[in-house]
């Protein structure tokens, strides 16, 4: 039973690629869950009742995070309706089987804005007199990166995989696949980042064009995310910052940021390329200084003039 329910993974893996067009990092997540649950039911004669479900189940809740232990429940969810649905099983053990569980929710860590400002500066500060020419080819580069992670807003994996057709300097856009391979436009809505990436667009146009990504490495080949992690940490140490910054929190910090100027969130959801809102909500918690600032300047409260009272003393909080 084993061997046969590795031949359906492999199946429902392929048809995740070749009909559904699934993301290869998401491709890989499902085989390492349902390859993870295969090695746990060893050779039980009925892998995929409700019982043995609920038995691993519980096994990963002892062993992971809420948020993984999410995860690995729906691959193994849609992988189970894969199979009913090529009635390759007969029934679903999932339709009596209760896997809701209270998820804590973790608000998003944002950077800064003072903390972004001075990361940033670093960059544009750097002493380019005592570099070599690849020296400064590297910064260039390196600036573009971090400007455009910032200025749009998109997941690393998106701006890494960026192809040079994807990136117009013209009408200042680029074209991003997303999640499930849906594309939106972003608009680049600063022209001094504009002009960064016409600089690396001219600098490295040899490089761009041989490799056909917009971003590469040292060697010409595509720039990885891990490479910019790293790149983030070495800035990081150069501007003394004192706090872990990655590459998503520039997402992060560009949802809350636009959220705290006001701009619909319906705008926010469709530039991160949420499907669905309810995940965009979760910048919608408000910061203490947007609190305070609404708090003092727009309740109505505030509108209401009264006498004091006689003989009663008035300790304000600082604001």
């Amino acid at each position: 039973m084993t061997q046969e329910l590795h031949q359906m993974i492999q199946m429902y893996l392929n048809r995740c690629k070749l009909q559904k067009n699934l993301d290869i990092k998401t491709i890989k997540a499902y085989g390492i869950d349902l390859h993870q649950f295969v090695a746990f039911i060893g050779d039980n004669e009925s892998p995929l009742d409700k019982a043995t479900i609920t038995i691993y189940i519980n096994h990963i809740h002892r062993l992971y995070k809420p948020k993984t232990v999410k995860r690995k429940i729906a691959s193994l969810k849609a992988f189970v309706n894969y199979l009913e649905f090529e009635e390759l099983i007969g029934q679903n053990p999932f339709t009596r089987l209760d896997i809701r569980f209270r998820e804590p929710q973790q608000l998003p860590r944002t950077i800064p804005l003072h903390i972004i400002k001075k990361f940033i500066s670093t960059l544009y500060g750097q002493n380019q007199a005592k570099m070599t020419p690849l020296q400064r080819k590297t910064l260039l580069r390196d600036i573009a990166v971090i400007e455009l992670l910032f200025v749009t807003g998109v997941r690393i994996s998106e701006l890494c995989s960026l192809r040079p057709a994807q990136v117009d300097l013209i009408n200042c856009s680029i074209l991003v696949q997303g999640k499930g391979a849906k594309e939106r436009l972003i608009q680049i809505g600063n022209l001094d980042v504009v002009k960064i990436l016409q600089s690396y667009a001219t600098e490295y146009a040899d490089d761009i064009s041989q490799s056909n990504w917009f971003f590469t490495n040292r060697l010409g080949n595509r720039l990885s995310e891990q490479s910019v992690r790293n790149m983030i940490r070495r800035y990081v140490t150069l501007a003394n910052i004192n706090i872990h910054i990655t590459p998503h929190q520039f997402r992060h910090s560009f949802a809350t940021l636009l959220l705290e100027a006001d701009v619909d969130i319906r705008y926010i959801q469709k530039m991160l390329g949420h499907s669905s809102i309810t995940t965009t909500q979760i910048y919608t918690f408000v910061t203490m200084e947007k609190q305070k600032e609404i708090l003092i300047e727009k309740h109505p409260r505030n509108s209401i003039v009264i006498n004091k009272l006689h003989g009663v003393t008035y300790d304000y909080c600082k604001v």
